[in-house]
């Protein structure tokens, strides 16, 4: 028994020295944002607004990254309006590993409103994709009011070039994967929209990884119901957790820390 219990140890030491615990996520700080708040409500259909569904998700997020040893920081935790700016300067103020934007999405058409859904998920870019500029339209509307088209190109011209892009791209591979993948476990006929480039202003202020993550459409009346779940909520959750982990991972592989 006695040699037994040495050995225990020591495969205990060897566990702990050798890192096979699993990476220490305790350097690790995540800011999330819940879009809209406020006078802000975002998309409404059905009854219900998209900033007090983002908010619920938030919330859960937080808790979900929390049991995996990370830091987090909501850039706000109650209903409240925050110009465009201050979201990301959260971020960079705390160093945050990554930033992730947390938003429903909705059409105009109420012709499309039960065959459109889908999860989708976006990093900062120009694109000629229409429907991807009517989605960062839409989002960037309250954001950017005031502001001249000039203006407009110039605040978003100024972050293309760099590895921000790069990396932000990466993220939101991982994340969107790590959505679908924990959704579809029992939600099999959930839209998988992709991941897309788009110029959405609240990610153009972080100088790190950072993505917009649309959770589904508040438009269609099975996604609505299911967003607003406990159950689906938590699904999102813990698939965003995933896909940062393992971006997160990775990145350290590829740095060689």
């Amino acid at each position: 028994m006695r040699y037994i219990k040495y050995v225990l140890i020591g495969c205990g030491v060897l566990f702990l020295i050798t890192g096979c615990g699993g990476p220490s996520r305790s350097d690790a700080l995540i800011v999330i944002d819940a879009g809209h708040g406020g006078h802000d409500c975002g998309a409404l259909c059905g009854g219900k607004q998209e900033k007090d569904l983002v908010l619920q998700i938030t919330k859960k997020l937080k808790k979900a990254f929390k049991s995996k040893g990370y830091k987090v920081y909501l850039t706000r935790g109650k209903d409240k309006f925050l110009k465009l700016g201050e979201r990301t300067r959260i971020a960079d103020k705390m160093d945050a590993k990554v930033f992730i934007s947390i938003h429903a999405n909705a059409i105009a058409d109420k012709g499309r409103f039960e065959s459109v859904q889908g999860v989708e998920t976006y990093f900062l870019q120009k694109t000629r994709d229409a429907r991807s500029q009517r989605v960062a339209t839409r989002e960037n509307a309250a954001v950017l009011q005031g502001a001249d088209a000039l203006s407009k190109d110039v605040i978003i011209d100024s972050v293309l070039n760099g590895p921000k892009i790069v990396e932000s791209n990466k993220l939101a591979i991982d994340v969107q994967n790590g959505i679908m993948k924990e959704v579809h476990k029992k939600y099999r006929d959930a839209r998988n929209g992709g991941v897309k480039p788009a110029p959405f202003y609240v990610l153009v202020g972080a100088s790190r990884p950072s993505i917009l993550v649309e959770v589904g459409y508040i438009t269609n009346t099975k996604e609505r119901e299911r967003l607003f779940s406990s159950d689906y909520q938590t699904r999102i959750a813990k698939g965003i957790v995933e896909g940062v982990s393992r971006y997160l991972d990775n990145r350290k592989r590829d740095l060689g820390v």
